[in-house]
C-alpha cells in the first residue's frame, strides 16, 4: 500500500494535475467515476507499472523474512553404559556446573573388578619382591658352586702332578673320578649361573610386563567405575530430568534428560531467505531483526555466514530412486548472523521467533571512479528503497504485539 501511494504522487497526481489545470476538466463533470479509467489511463497504468517494479526491487535486493529464530542444540544426558541408577543429584530443571554428577549409577561390579585389579597389582609387586630374592640365592648358589669347582679342579691338579712325577703312585681311576667330578662341579655353576639369569628375567622383564597389564587393568576398571557417575559436560541447565533411583538407564532408551548450555542461542541468529535472493545475500550485509520476546526493539545485525546449499535437497540413500516431485516445499537460503553491537541480543530468549530484513548496500561501487553516472544513480535508488522495508519493519514491531495478543486470539 504504501509503494501504491508513492507511486501515485509520481503518476496519477501529475496525469490529474495535467487534466484539472491543462485540459480544465474537473471531477464529478469531466472525470466521473465510470470515465477516471480512460482519463487518468496514462497514470494509473504508469503507477501499477512502478508500483509493482518497485515491490520487485524492495523485495529483491533488500529481501525480508519471518522465517528467523535463535535456534541451539541441547545435549542429550545418557550414561556411557548401562545400569540402575543408584542416586540421583539433581531436580527436574536446575543449573549445573561443567563436572557435576547428575546421577550415578549401581557400581557394586565395577568397584569389585577395580578391587580385583589392585589384588593383581600387589600379588605382582610380592612376586617382584620374590622374584628378586631368587635372584640373591641364585648368585650364592653361583658362588657356593664354584668353589667346590674350584676345589675339585685343585684335587685333580695336584694328583695329576704326583702322577706325572711318579707314575704309578696315583691309580688312574681316582684321576677318572676326579674329572668326572669337575664335569660334574662345572654343570653345576652352569645352572646356578642359568638359574640367576631366569630369575633376572622375571625381575627385569617378566614381572614388570605383568604389573603394566595389571596397572592398564586398574586403570580401565577405574575407567567403567568412573563411567557409573553421569556428569555434565558443560556449564548450562538441566531440563526435563525424571530420572529415579531404580530406573534402568542405557544408551538405547530415552535420554534421561536435557542439558541446555549456557549461553546457547545467545550469539547469533539464523533466517532463510527465499531461494531467489541466494545472488543477492552475502557476508557483511546490514540487516536489522525484531524478534516476539522481545517486543517493539529493532536490533542491528550483520550476516556472517551464507550457507551455500539448500537443506531442501538433502537425501540419504536407500533402496529407492529420489522422485524429484516429491520435494514438495522449495528449501531457503540460511544466513547466520550476529548483533552489530555486544549485547544486542540480551533479552532476546533463545528460540524465538523472529522478523528479519537484509539491506544491499552499493556504496563502494557508487564511490568508485570507474563507475558511470547512470549507474551510480540506479545504484542510488536502489538502496534508497530500502528504507521503504525499514520502515515496514519499525511498522511490524509496532504492530507485533497486537497481533499476538488481540488479533491471534490469545
Amino acid at each position: 500500500m504504501f509503494e501504491l501511494m508513492f507511486c501515485s504522487l509520481l503518476t496519477i497526481l501529475p496525469d490529474y494535475l495535467y487534466r484539472r489545470y491543462a485540459q480544465g476538466k474537473r471531477f464529478g463533470k469531466e472525470i466521473t467515476f465510470f470515465s477516471i479509467w480512460y482519463e487518468l489511463r496514462w497514470g494509473i497504468t504508469g503507477c501499477l507499472m512502478l508500483t509493482v517494479s518497485l515491490i520487485t526491487m524492495i523485495f529483491y535486493f533488500h529481501p525480508s523474512t519471518t522465517s528467523a529464530t535463535l535456534y541451539y542444540r541441547t545435549v542429550p544426558i545418557l550414561p556411557e553404559g548401562s545400569g540402575r541408577v543408584a542416586e540421583v543429584n539433581v531436580g527436574y530443571s536446575q543449573a549445573v556446573k561443567k563436572g557435576d554428577v547428575l546421577f550415578t549409577l549401581d557400581s557394586s561390579k565395577q568397584r569389585a573388578a577395580l578391587e580385583t585389579a589392585k589384588r593383581k597389582i600387589a600379588e605382582v609387586d610380592a612376586s617382584l619382591t620374590s622374584a628378586e630374592s631368587d635372584v640373591v640365592k641364585a648368585e650364592a648358589q653361583i658362588q657356593e658352586a664354584k668353589a667346590n669347582l674350584q676345589q675339585a679342579k685343585d684335587e685333580l691338579d695336584v694328583k695329576s702332578e704326583l702322577q706325572r712325577r711318579n707314575p704309578g703312585i696315583v691309580p688312574q681311576r681316582d684321576i677318572e673320578k676326579l674329572q668326572v667330578l669337575v664335569d660334574q662341579r662345572q654343570a653345576g655353576v652352569d645352572s646356578a649361573t642359568a638359574s640367576r639369569q631366569s630369575a633376572a628375567l622375571r625381575v627385569s622383564t617378566l614381572l614388570p610386563a605383568e604389573k603394566a597389564s595389571a596397572e592398564a587393568t586398574l586403570a580401565e576398571a577405574q575407567v567403567d567405575l568412573d563411567k557409573t557417575f553421569v556428569r555434565a559436560g558443560v556449564d548450562g541447565r538441566v531440563e526435563q530430568f525424571l530420572v529415579r533411583a531404580g530406573d534402568v538407564v542405557n544408551q538405547l532408551l530415552r535420554p534421561a534428560g536435557v542439558l541446555v548450555p549456557a549461553g546457547a542461542g545467545r550469539q547469533s541468529l539464523q533466517a532463510g531467505f527465499g531461494q531467489i535472493e541466494a545472488q543477492v545475500l552475502q557476508v557483511g550485509m546490514v540487516a536489522e531483526a525484531t524478534c516476539i520476546s522481545r517486543p517493539w526493539v529493532i536490533i542491528p545485525m550483520v550476516i556472517t555466514n551464507v550457507q551455500d546449499y539448500i537443506a531442501a535437497g538433502q537425501f540419504r540413500s536407500g533402496e529407492l530412486l529420489v522422485e524429484a516431485q516429491n520435494v514438495v516445499r522449495p528449501g531457503t537460503i540460511l544466513a547466520f548472523m550476529e548483533p552489530l553491537y555486544k549485547g544486542g541480543l540480551d533479552g532476546v530468549t533463545p528460540g524465538s521467533s523472529c522478523i528479519v530484513n537484509a539491506y544491499t548496500s552499493n556504496h563502494e561501487e557508487i564511490s568508485a571512479k570507474e563507475t558511470s553516472t547512470g549507474r551510480a544513480i540506479v545504484l542510488h535508488v536502489v538502496d534508497g528503497v530500502g528504507l521503504v522495508h525499514a520502515l515496514l519493519l519499525r511498522i511490524q514491531a509496532l504492530l507485533l504485539p497486537i497481533k499476538t495478543l488481540v488479533l491471534s486470539g490469545h
